[in-house]
This record gives C-alpha cells, structure tokens and sequence, in this order.
C-alpha cells in the first residue's frame, strides 16, 4: 500500500466529539495541536516554532475509547494515514490536515497513565413478554441463553 502514515506527538487541542454517519457508524475525532521547538543559542534557550493543527478522525472502538479517555490538553502521539484536502471560506482558500488515527496513546514522556483494556461490548438482551395464556406470569422475562461462553 502506498499511504502516507506518521506518528505526530501533540496536545488534544478540543474535546473529543462523538458522531454517528447514516449508516450508524460511531466517529470520534478531535483537534491536535503540534508546536515543533528549536533551541535559540541568541537567546541561550529553547523556543517555540509555529504550531499545527491536524483533526484526527478515530472510526468505531478505537473512537469508543478516545472518547473515554482523552480530554482536552492531555499529551497524546498519535499514529495513523494523513490526509490532506482544501476548502474556501470567504474568497480564501484554506488548507486541511487528518490524520485517520490507527493508534492513540498518552505521551508518557509527559506524565503518567493507567491502562485498562476495554471490555467488547455486550449484546442487547432482548426481554420478551410471556402471555399469560402460555404459561407466563405476563411480566417481563430474560429469555434462557442457549449457549453460555464458558461452555465452549
């Protein structure tokens, strides 16, 4: 395959927002903001660069837990496919960065995270009314699970 992918560290520059597309997928992504710093011998010291902002776009579970555990400021890096694109708004021609993130993680060289794996997410149980007339009390009842996962 011959796509572009980097790893970009960065500040999660807003909150992160949920979306859900027609098709009922769940999209998470957020702004990151990445200021590149140089050491100033005028100045015998460091400084910062010019800062840019990239949207990185988080599609189904990996979104689900961006969303769970990323807040606004936090250091991140962030790994995945960069895209670029263009629009105009107001006769000015403005140019995008989105990264389609394949990975998400707390820059530790920063601080200190805990991790805690993400459990998959339980089918829906469906409860089922059993009329009165079939034997049932005619409230509602968890039907019996015809196969339990320690069985296998």
């Amino acid at each position: 395959m011959n796509e572009t992918v980097l790893t970009v560290t960065g500040y999660v520059a807003q909150e992160p927002k949920l979306r859900v597309t027609a098709a009922g997928t769940r999209v998470v992504s957020f702004r990151l903001a990445t200021t590149e710093r140089r050491f100033d011998k005028s100045l015998n010291g460091w400084r910062d660069g010019d800062t840019i902002f990239f949207t990185v776009t988080c599609w189904r579970l990996i979104g689900e837990n961006v969303l769970d555990s990323l807040k606004k400021g936090e250091p991140v890096l962030v790994q995945g496919r960069l895209r670029d694109g263009t629009y105009e708004k107001e006769g000015v021609s403005h140019t995008v960065f989105e990264i389609e993130a394949h990975a998400v993680g707390h820059d530790l060289s920063r601080g200190v995270s805990r991790f805690t794996k993400a459990t998959p997410p339980r089918p829906e149980v469906v409860l089922e009314e059993v009329p009165v007339e079939a034997g049932g009390t005619g409230d509602l009842e968890i039907p019996e699970t015809r196969s339990s996962p320690s069985a296998a």
